[in-house]
């Protein structure tokens, strides 16, 4: 076995011990070695690493630059135990991602999206029902693009009102409470995919045609197609607005709602961010200084806060 491969075994057991899940990074690295066996490459070098991180040539320069940062703390790792391995260092390949600023849906636009899941082709109705049920509940609750569809039957209390998110991003679970009218909505598609559905494959609460989990790329697949056939994106538009706006709409749509009201937002962006499974608050006050309108309440609260001075 080569090297390298023994060596990412360890090194992803050691960090999935940690309580990392390496997903992302377990699959890169794990192609990252495969280039460097076609390479007979037995350890690591900065020449290799970059070769293999600036691939493909057409992808954005960021994109590299992840890549090149997997490789180096793999390669910290390997340094331990092969002393010929080179560490690539910081700043070669210097492109910073950028997050993209959110898209933030009307009510119309999400209520055509939901009505255009109502009518997706189906065999028996139930594909129909589950990506309509999918996307509004995403829409009130400003759940991740995964998180839905990993939900079991046993995660979704429709008694007490309560989700239970487990295996979220960070590894942790956390409950998400619902209203009444999304209870009704998931009692309501309960009961038909129970009809539709007698004997899944599967405990998932959502399930496909066949009665299996929901696939995170068909879900996404799924919303692209609606996207073209309500205009939200052009017929031969590739990018547009993503899945996972409807979860920064929901945040967005949180704290105007707060400002408006003349709630003390400050205190409650915690609950929020508890709410959508962010590790750090800062990670939720993004969406205060990515959305113009939520920035011109915070200034005007700040110039009426009380010991300002008026110029």
């Amino acid at each position: 076995m080569n090297p390298l491969c023994q060596a990412l075994q360890e090194y992803l057991t050691v960090r999935r011990a940690l309580g990392f899940q390496m997903r992302g990074a377990g699959s890169a690295l794990r192609r990252f070695v495969e280039f460097a066996e076609e390479k007979g490459a037995s350890f690591i070098t900065t020449d290799l690493a970059l070769s293999w991180a600036q691939q493909p040539t057409e992808a954005d320069p960021a994109y590299w630059t992840n890549r090149l940062g997997i490789v180096r703390c793999f390669a910290r790792y390997c340094r331990a135990l092969d002393s010929r391995t080179e560490v690539p260092p910081e700043g070669l390949l210097p492109h910073q991602f950028r997050r993209k600023p959110p898209y933030l849906y009307s009510d119309i636009e999400i209520l055509r999206l939901i009505e255009a899941a109502e009518r997706l082709p189906s065999r028996t109705g139930l594909r129909a029902a589950t990506y309509s049920t999918l996307l509004g509940l995403m829409a009130v609750t400003g759940m991740r693009t995964s998180e839905p569809i990993s939900l079991d039957r046993d995660d979704v209390d429709l008694d007490r009102g309560v989700i239970t998110i487990r295996s979220t991003k960070f590894g942790k679970f956390r409950y998400v409470p619902i209203d009444s009218s999304t209870q009704q909505a998931l009692e309501q598609y309960q009961r038909r995919r129970d009809r539709l559905c007698p004997d899944p494959q599967a405990p998932s609460f959502f399930l496909s045609e066949q009665g299996t989990r929901v696939n995170k790329f068909t879900l996404e697949q799924t919303f692209v197609k609606l996207s073209h056939e309500i205009g939200l994106r052009g017929p031969s538009d590739r990018r547009g607005p993503r899945l996972h706006d409807l979860r920064h709409t929901f945040a967005v749509r949180t704290i105007l709602d707060w400002y408006r009201k003349g709630l003390d937002v400050e205190s409650r962006l915690p609950k929020l961010a508890t709410y959508l499974g962010h590790t750090h608050v800062n990670d939720t006050y993004w969406y205060l200084s990515a959305t113009p309108e939520l920035l011109q309440w915070a200034v005007l609260r700040l110039e009426d806060a009380p010991g300002k001075q008026r110029s």
